[in-house]
């Protein structure tokens, strides 16, 4: 069996370190903004952004095959639907 290890250099791996610190700080000047409910929305968005660049960077999923970025996709749809169908029972009680 062939395998290939990647080997991402310090200076990707502490910019995407950085990136995810702007990201938090972003989180932190969204929270305070008096948007009603968007800075839950923007706060999600970043969120997802920052879960983004950990899974792709940090756990290597960026250099992965098609079968685990798919099953990966998979999974987050499926919690998705969770989720949404919690949020669609909280709502209509």
């Amino acid at each position: 069996m062939n395998e290939q290890h990647h080997i991402v250099s310090h200076r990707k791996l502490a910019g995407v370190w950085l990136a995810l610190l702007a990201l938090t700080a972003l989180t932190v000047w969204v929270a305070h903004l008096n948007l009603a409910v968007g800075h839950v929305w923007g706060s999600l968005a970043i969120a997802c952004l920052k879960s983004g660049l950990v899974i792709a960077f940090f756990m290597h999923m960026k250099y992965e095959g098609w079968l685990l970025r798919w099953l990966l996709f998979m999974t987050l749809v499926i919690l998705a639907i969770f989720i949404g169908l919690t949020f669609f029972d909280v709502l209509y009680r």
